[in-house]
C-alpha cells in the first residue's frame, strides 16, 4: 500500500511557523525601510519641517534600507532569536537616529516602532521582549536628552517620551504573553501531528503485513490501494493502478452482484489457476461514498480454523463416546473370560474366544488413547525394543485379521533397536498405517505387500517404516495427508493418520510420508532413542 504524502501545510521542522512569521517581519522592516527613504529623499519631505541634520537623516535612511534587505534576504537562514534581535536592534538604533534628524516626523517614527518591539516580543521569550521594549525606551529618552543637551530645542513634551516608553513596555508584555501561547500550541499541535503520523504509520504497516488482502476500489471500478496479501492474491494482474474488472474479472463480477444485491457470497473464489482460493467481503468505505473495501480472507486460513472448532467439538463427543464404550467392552470382555472358563466350549472355538478377548482389550485401548488425546494426556513411555516390537506385531496381526493373498512381513538385522514410547500408542499408530497400506497400497488386481522395516537412520534415531507396493500418493494428494477430515475413500473419515501424528508428537516422535522412488508408498515413524530424556 503507498505511503500516505504529508499534508504540505505541515511544517517540516519545528521553528517553521516562527520563521514564517520573521519572513512577513523582515519584509514589514523593508517597507518602513522604503517609507523612510521615500520621506527623506521623496517631494513628501517637504510637506514636513526640513531636516535638522540632513547628511544623518540621508545616511540613516540608506543604511536602514541595505540592512532590512541584507535581513529579508538572509531571514531563512539562521537562528531565528538571532535573526529578530539583530532586526529589531538596527530597528531602535535607526529610529533614535531618524528621530533625532528628522524632528518634524519623529512621533511617526516612535509609533512604527512600537510594531517592530511588538513584533519582536512576539518571536522571542517573554525576557527577550521586555528586553527589547527597555532598550527601545532607553533609546527614545537618550536621543531626548541628546537634543536637550546639545541646545536643539525639541517640540515634544517630556511626557510623550514617558508614553512612549509604557506603551513599548506594554506591547511587548502583551506580545510575549500571546507568542508563548501561540508557540506551546504550536508544540502541542506538531507533537500531536506526529503522534497522528506514527499512528498512521502503524496502521498502515498492520494493513501492508496483515494476511488478509485489502484492496480499495473506486465508484469506476479502479483499484485504488492494495496491501501486500492482496498483490500476492491478485498475482502480475494487480500490479499498477488497473481496473478491477482487468485485473480480476470474477472478483468483479461478484462486487458488482454485491453492489446490486447487498449480499456477500461464501463461496470461496479462484483468482487465477497458480494462486490459492479467497472468500471475498465487502464494505463500504463511508457510508454515501462509493468507493469499496475489498477483503480476500484466505480460503485455507478459514477451513483451518473451522477445523481447529470442528475437532475440539469432535474432542468433546468422542470423550463422551469412549466412555459410553467402555462400558460394552467390559460387558464382552468379562462374557469373554467366563465363556473361556466353561468345558463345554471345543477346543476349536477357544481359539475364537482369544481372538474375541484380544481385539477387546485392544478396543479398550484405543478407548483410552482418543480419551487421553481428547484430554491431552502425556504418552507414558517405556523402554521398547522397536525390532521384537515389529515382529510381535506382525504375529498378532496375522492372527486377528486374515490377510488372504496379502503378505505382512517384518524386516529386521537381527539386533536390538530400544527406543522409548508407549507401546499401546505404538500399537494403535502402526495399525493405522498397516490397515491404510493394506487397503489403499496395491495394484489393481494384485495382493497387497506391505513390510515393516526397522533400522536407524544417520542420526543413530530408531525408525520404524510402513513400506508397501502400490501406486504410491500423488504429490497434491501427500501434502494433505495428514490434515484432519482429509480422505480419499468415500467410506473413511480422514482422522486416522492426524490422530496417528498426534499421538507421534505426544511420544516425541515424528511422522511422516517418505515417496519411494521405485513406486509405493512409505510412512516413516522416528521415535525417540533409548537414552533421551522425555520431556512434556
Amino acid at each position: 500500500m503507498a505511503p500516505s504524502p504529508v499534508p504540505a501545510d505541515v511544517p517540516a521542522d519545528p521553528h517553521a511557523a516562527l520563521r514564517r512569521e520573521l519572513y512577513f517581519f523582515t519584509l514589514y522592516r523593508v517597507f518602513e525601510a522604503a517609507l523612510l527613504c521615500f520621506t527623506v529623499f521623496g517631494p513628501v519631505g517637504e510637506l514636513f519641517a526640513q531636516p535638522r541634520h540632513p547628511l544623518l537623516a540621508a545616511a540613516a535612511a540608506l543604511a536602514y534600507l541595505l540592512g532590512a534587505l541584507v535581513l529579508f534576504v538572509t531571514g531563512r537562514r539562521g537562528a531565528v532569536e538571532s535573526q529578530v534581535a539583530a532586526g529589531v536592534a538596527g530597528d531602535i538604533v535607526v529610529t533614535a537616529l531618524a528621530m533625532h534628524a528628522l524632528p518634524g516626523v519623529s512621533s511617526g517614527i516612535a509609533m512604527m516602532l512600537l510594531f517592530n518591539v511588538g513584533a519582536a516580543a512576539l518571536l522571542l521569550p517573554l525576557r527577550g521582549g521586555l528586553a527589547v521594549a527597555a532598550t527601545a525606551s532607553l533609546a527614545l529618552l537618550a536621543q531626548y536628552a541628546w537634543t536637550m543637551l546639545a541646545g536643539e530645542p525639541d517640540a515634544r513634551p517630556a511626557v510623550e517620551v514617558v508614553m512612549f516608553a509604557i506603551s513599548y513596555l506594554a506591547m511587548a508584555t502583551l506580545t510575549s504573553l500571546l507568542g508563548r501561547q501561540l508557540r506551546a500550541s504550536q508544540a502541542l499541535a506538531e507533537q500531536r501531528g506526529s503522534q497522528v503520523a506514527n499512528l498512521a504509520e502503524v496502521n498502515e504497516l498492520i494493513i501492508r503485513r496483515m494476511r488478509t488482502g485489502v484492496l480499495l476500489v473506486d465508484g469506476e471500478g479502479e483499484i485504488r490501494l492494495a496491501n501486500e496479501a492482496a498483490m500476492l492474491q491478485l498475482g502480475d494482474a494487480g500490479e499498477g493502478r488497473r481496473l478491477l474488472a482487468t485485473a480480476a474479472p470474477a472478483l468483479d463480477a461478484r462486487l458488482r452482484r454485491w453492489e446490486r444485491d447487498g449480499q456477500n457470497d461464501p463461496t470461496p473464489l479462484q483468482l487465477a489457476s497458480d494462486l490459492p482460493e479467497v472468500l471475498p467481503r465487502f464494505a463500504r468505505l463511508l457510508a454515501e461514498d462509493d468507493q469499496v473495501l475489498v477483503f480476500l480472507d484466505d480460503a485455507e486460513l478459514a477451513s483451518r480454523r473451522a477445523e481447529t472448532l470442528t475437532l475440539a467439538t469432535l474432542g468433546r463427543f468422542s470423550a463422551s463416546l469412549a466412555h459410553e464404550i467402555r462400558n460394552p467392552l467390559a460387558a464382552i470382555s468379562y462374557a469373554t473370560q467366563l465363556l473361556e472358563e466353561s468345558r463345554e466350549i471345543p477346543e476349536a472355538d477357544r481359539r475364537l474366544l482369544e481372538i474375541i478377548y484380544q481385539q477387546t482389550r485392544r478396543m479398550n485401548g484405543i478407548v483410552e488413547n482418543v480419551l487421553g488425546l481428547a484430554r491431552r494426556e502425556r504418552a507414558q513411555p517405556e523402554h521398547v525394543d522397536l525390532a521384537e516390537f515389529a515382529r510381535q506385531f506382525v504375529a498378532d496381526y496375522r492372527n486377528s485379521h486374515p490377510l488372504e493373498q496379502d503378505r505382512l512381513d517384518a524386516h529386521t538385522d537381527g539386533r536390538a533397536v530400544p527406543c522409548l514410547v508407549d507401546r499401546r500408542q505404538l500399537q494403535q499408530i502402526v495399525t493405522v498405517l498397516v490397515h491404510n497400506a493394506l487397503v489403499y497400497g496395491r495394484m489393481p488386481g494384485q495382493p497387497a505387500r506391505v513390510g515393516l522395516h526397522v533400522h536407524r537412520d544417520d542420526r543413530g534415531a530408531p525408525v520404524l517404516d510402513v513400506l508397501d507396493h502400490g501406486p504410491g500418493i500423488p504429490e497434491g494428494v501427500a501434502s494433505q495427508l495428514f490434515r484432519p477430515f482429509f480422505t480419499t475413500s468415500g467410506h473413511g473419515t480422514g482422522l486416522g493418520l492426524y490422530i496417528a501424528r498426534e499421538m507421534c508428537l505426544a511420544n516425541q516422535a515424528d511422522l511422516a510420508y517418505v515417496p519411494v522412488p521405485a513406486g509405493g508408498a512409505c510412512f516413516r515413524v522416528r521415535l525417540a532413542g533409548a537414552r533421551a530424556i522425555a520431556t512434556p
